[in-house]
């Protein structure tokens, strides 16, 4: 299955309810997993970002509509980035 990087950024909103409720965000992930998606890593980052994702999706249109859901509560920014595993992208190489 396809694999997804997910770059994320709180807004001021996400860090409001991430403060009241760390919980939150294993509830996101469920529902990441409701969605057809599934979570293979997670990392909270210091810096421009706050998250990074790895998922496993079916495709491109199923992380669009994943992203697009959870970034219109207004509480996170996403960038969705398509992942080749090295050993695919060398195999493809002439």
């Amino acid at each position: 299955m396809p694999i997804y990087i997910l770059i994320s950024t709180l807004t001021d909103e996400g860090r409001k309810t991430i403060k009241k409720h760390p919980e939150r965000i294993e509830e996101v992930n469920r529902e990441i997993e409701n969605m057809g998606a599934k979570v293979l890593a997670q990392y909270a980052v210091l810096g421009q970002y706050d998250f990074i994702n790895i998922l496993e999706a079916p495709n491109n249109e199923a992380i669009a509509k994943l992203s697009i859901e959870l970034g219109s509560r207004g509480t996170i920014q996403i960038i969705s980035i398509p992942a080749i595993p090295v050993e695919d992208f060398v195999a493809k190489m002439p």
